[in-house]
């Protein structure tokens, strides 16, 4: 099973890549928003509980979250593997979803970092929000927190995959297939070491 985490800042092309690459593995896309929403329509005991923190203005517990990773891996145990967007965005998040994919005799494959500098960033951004219709697209100020807390908290997430020799970061600026060529290649190198040897790669997690 492949299973890679793509990050990148607000308007690196994140979504772009994933798609292709979702294509391309033929993999299952793992989004927590998506999660989330589709918990809380479907009324679920998970789905329930977040809405009432959300309703109360609390953040949702990495439990919560897990929990409904948890769900989407046995609702596609036939999967080839997943793209996990948006997660994890913290070091306990990266150690949860270590023990989660354990538990699935599976590990993470590599995380993937789509780098772009924040002046650019913001020129996509905000030629995004004339489309978009989202407020946060629109508002320079915004759009630099968001870069600032994407960094942030990438910064300790890409410590600890990096530490386990699976981070890697790549231009985010360029032509959209040779930024797909460049972390296919990426992929590709990580998952012909995984299938030497799968055994102790998952054991490692589970120690």
């Amino acid at each position: 099973m492949l299973n890679i985490v793509l990050f990148g800042p607000p308007g690196a092309g994140k979504g772009t890549q994933s798609q292709k690459l979702i294509a391309h593995y033929h993999l299952v896309h793992l989004s927590t928003g998506d999660l989330l929403r589709a918990q809380i329509a479907q009324g679920t005991e998970l789905g329930l509980r977040a809405k009432k923190l959300m309703d109360e203005g609390l953040l949702v517990p990495d439990e919560v979250v897990i929990g409904m990773i948890d769900s989407a891996l046995n609702a596609n145990k036939a999967a080839a593997g997943f793209i996990f967007d948006g997660f994890p965005r913290t070091v306990p998040q990266a150690e949860s979803l270590d023990r989660l994919l354990a538990q699935h005799q599976a590990t993470i494959g590599c995380m993937v970092a789509l780098e772009v500098g924040e002046e650019e960033l913001v020129t996509r951004l905000l030629e995004r929000g004339k489309t978009s219709n989202r407020p946060d697209d629109q508002d320079e100020t915004k759009i630099r927190r968001r870069v600032t807390v994407y960094n942030t908290e990438t910064a300790q997430v890409a410590g600890y995959y990096a530490a386990q020799h699976k981070f890697h970061a790549l231009n985010g600026i360029g032509i959209i297939d040779d930024i797909f060529g460049q972390v296919c290649a990426v992929i590709d190198q990580h998952q012909a070491a995984a299938n030497e040897t799968p055994v102790a790669a998952i054991r490692e997690v589970q120690a």
